[in-house]
């Protein structure tokens, strides 16, 4: 009897080892590590494009030279940053186009490892804004976790033939573009309004000179004061125990005071009003019974003449409600009187730190609505009538 020259298809009946089965665990385990982190990282940084905007600033500022000059691509740089972390996070989390995806996502990190190392050893800003407001670390924290990132990274891409995929190729395509989509249009709502989860420390609810206290028992600054005394030409250091303070030939010059040791901070360290007579009015404010309306104003050549011309009519409103009503603004007085030429508004304005305007509300200009000592309310100019 004539044999067929049939075939069947052979199936691979290899077995994998314990060993095998473990690693293949562990892969699978980095997999999902480095999804999480990078989407945790995209998603944060995308509902507060203008934290993120604020960081490369700080970066630029702080490389200097003709870096500075690159502060207006900051924006546009964050809405990219975040949009690329959160695509390579979804796709490592759903193996769609996951040899890409790792070289894609290593060659970035092997922009951002050294650069990490640099910003670490050269600590030219306090953090690295890599989490947002959501999550602060040191910058030699970051270092080592970019260094874990690398390293997974790369044997995902290594061993990137042990994953099944989930997806056709075509339907990657299409995920790939959706997620971009969804990063870029998350990033522009939170832009035009406010971000949708607030993690900084001017939330709705708190109550501001709470958050200002120092709780009983936490640990306060420690410095080393030394005091600079001269006698006949000659200075000399004291400490605080030992100076001349009974010795007339010995005469004050200077003290100086190195912070040796840094204290518990509040969440709220700095929020400070000036009126324009230099007047504080902090107190005055926060303890107003009832409510008071703060329009955060940090830079008033950067607020559309729309948003200005707008709030007055906010203005007019809590005039007619017998409710305090102040422009808070980083200005200076020049550009105020400028403005108010410009557009005819009459809102009084008063001075805050420009670092804690940005802080307060993620909007140039935007409102913040106090009663009773609490945070009642924010908004983006653009969502007020």
């Amino acid at each position: 009897m004539r044999r067929s020259s049939y075939r069947p298809t052979s199936i691979s009946t290899r077995v994998e080892s314990p060993l095998q089965k473990v690693w293949g665990v562990m892969l699978e385990i980095l997999r999902l590590v480095l999804g999480a982190i990078f989407v945790f990282s995209g998603f944060v940084k995308a509902i507060d494009p203008l934290g993120s905007t604020y960081k490369f600033e700080d970066y630029l500022n702080a490389f200097g030279g003709f870096f500075a000059e690159l502060t207006f691509l900051a924006f546009p740089a964050a809405i990219a940053l975040s949009t690329l972390e959160l695509t390579i996070g979804l796709a490592y989390l759903l193996k769609v186009k996951l040899k890409t995806t790792s070289i894609v996502a290593t060659i970035f990190m092997l922009f951002m490892l050294p650069l990490t190392l640099y910003i670490a050893v050269n600590d030219p800003v306090t953090d690295c804004g890599c989490f947002g407001d959501a999550l602060v670390i040191s910058n030699w924290a970051t270092f080592y976790k970019n260094v874990f990132i690398t390293a997974a990274m790369l044997l995902v891409l290594i061993f990137n033939g042990r994953f099944r995929k989930l997806f056709l190729s075509g339907a990657e395509w299409v995920m790939l573009v959706l997620f971009v989509l969804i990063g870029v249009g998350l990033s522009i709502y939170s832009y035009r309004h406010l971000p949708m989860i607030d993690f900084r420390p001017y939330k709705i609810g708190v109550n501001i000179p709470e958050a200002m206290k120092i709780p009983e028992g936490m640990p306060l600054d420690k410095y080393d004061t030394k005091l600079i005394y001269e006698k006949e030409g000659v200075q000399k250091e004291f400490t605080l125990e030992n100076y001349p303070k009974n010795d007339s030939t010995w005469v004050f010059v200077e003290q100086k005071s190195t912070l040796i040791e840094k204290g518990y901070e509040p969440p709220i360290h700095n929020f400070n009003i000036v009126d324009v007579y230099n007047n504080d009015i902090t107190d005055q404010v926060l303890h107003h019974s009832g409510k008071v309306h703060l329009l955060i104003m940090y830079d008033v050549k950067k607020s559309p003449e729309k948003a200005v011309r707008n709030m007055e009519k906010v203005y007019q409103r809590s005039l007619a409600n017998n409710e305090p009503f102040y422009a808070l603004t980083g200005s200076t007085p020049q550009e105020i009187e400028a403005l108010r030429k410009e557009t005819g508004i009459t809102y009084p304005f008063c001075f805050t730190d420009p670092i804690t305007l940005k802080t307060i509300v993620r909007a140039n200009p935007g409102l913040m609505s106090i009663e009773n000592r609490t945070i009642i309310g924010k908004w983006n100019w653009r969502d007020l009538k």
